[in-house]
């Protein structure tokens, strides 16, 4: 273990003195976690809604005026549908109302009018939440239009668990840590040895008597105890700057990624067994890394994926540390909730590190 200390201490000293690689483990994660919380979000508003009031009445106008003021829609008044279709097909509109003639007329003496609401689908996402937001305004203005009291009403009493305010950030946080340290742990360990091998370095090692698991180890352990500390700075920023709920042990937070970063530091290193050059190392890297964070159920649940998906997204080590985080974050899940997610992680470093150290060749 001597000589495991001594590569230890190298490693330490080559990040140290490298003016990008310490910059990129202590300020990345902030960076990231501060501007993925922000911009990636599902919360869609400020829709272009484009208006054809035909009617122009006092009721057709508080119709307009409600959905402006909701927050959801800006607002576009135009007096031709012909020029509210030339807008949407100019993607200048993401909805369009049309109010008919006699809307204020029939509303009060039906009580029933109709109006046209069209939506842009090329976003299927925005194009359902934004009619999801027109409905909902649209029927609180009718009710208010007649007056209905409580009584005529069905109450209902209910609550959000895990994220009262439906807060977007507290749902994206806890899954942007964990796809943060997957990703620049993965993509270390695969440049740094390779960069290695391309100065030379590494050829010296190798004539070394150092054994193949003392130089693995002593390449992976810097970037083991990197991670964990990447990771508590991203649980910083969470709280004091979002506010983050940790209804969970954060002792069993740094103990499961304890366990799982062998998982991205095998795969890296096993990705730089077969890379020649550090451009090879990135790029191949990258291939699994953007699959691995798009199918991690980051940004949507992956549940919704297709049967076959899910099953291959058993071998995806980012889902089940974004599944982790939120889990024992936002629900406080205890180790008993997490085992299999846990054991699935434990099997998973094994084999990738497993394969790593099979696949390296140490030339003499």
């Amino acid at each position: 273990m001597r000589t495991v200390f001594f590569l230890v201490q190298k490693e330490f000293l080559q990040v140290f003195r490298n003016k990008i690689m310490l910059p990129l483990l202590l300020v990345m994660p902030v960076v990231q976690t501060l501007l993925l919380a922000f911009a990636a979000n599902y919360e869609v508003k400020n829709l272009a809604l484009a208006v054809v009031d035909h009617d122009h009445s006092p009721t057709s106008q508080r119709l307009t005026a409600k959905m402006g003021a909701s927050g959801y829609f800006k607002i576009n008044a135009l007096p031709t549908a012909a020029m509210a279709d030339h807008e949407m097909a100019d993607d200048r509109a993401d909805l369009i109302l049309e109010i008919p003639v006699n809307f204020e007329r029939d509303l009060m003496r039906e009580q029933s009018a109709t109006i046209s609401l069209n939506a842009n689908a090329i976003n299927a996402i925005k194009a359902g939440l934004g009619m999801g937001y027109a409905q909902n305004i649209i029927r609180d203005f009718q009710q208010e239009t007649f007056n209905q009291g409580a009584s005529n009403l069905v109450n209902v009493t209910y609550s959000n668990w895990y994220n009262p305010r439906l807060d977007y950030k507290t749902f994206m946080v806890p899954g942007i840590l964990g796809t943060i340290v997957s990703l620049i742990i993965c993509f270390l360990t695969a440049l740094n040895i390779v960069r290695e091998r391309e100065v030379g370095t590494i050829e010296q090692l190798n004539v070394t008597p150092v054994k193949k698991w003392q130089f693995i180890l002593g390449k992976l352990l810097p970037f083991w105890l990197l991670s964990l500390i990447m990771l508590t700075i991203g649980l910083t920023v969470g709280k004091l700057v979002f506010n983050i709920p940790m209804l969970g042990s954060l002792w069993l937070v740094f103990a499961y990624t304890a366990f799982f970063t062998p998982c991205m530091l095998g795969l890296g290193f096993l990705i730089s067994n077969f890379a020649d050059s550090q451009q090879q190392a990135m790029f191949t890297a990258w291939f699994f890394l953007i699959i691995f964070i798009l199918m991690s159920g980051l940004f949507t649940p992956a549940s919704s994926m297709p049967e076959w998906a899910q099953w291959l997204n058993k071998l995806n080590p980012v889902a089940y540390f974004v599944e982790f985080m939120r889990l024992v974050l936002l629900k406080g899940a205890t180790f008993a909730d997490i085992k299999t997610n846990f054991y699935s992680v434990l099997v998973y470093a094994s084999v990738a590190n497993a394969l790593a150290v099979i696949t390296y060749k140490k030339r003499v």
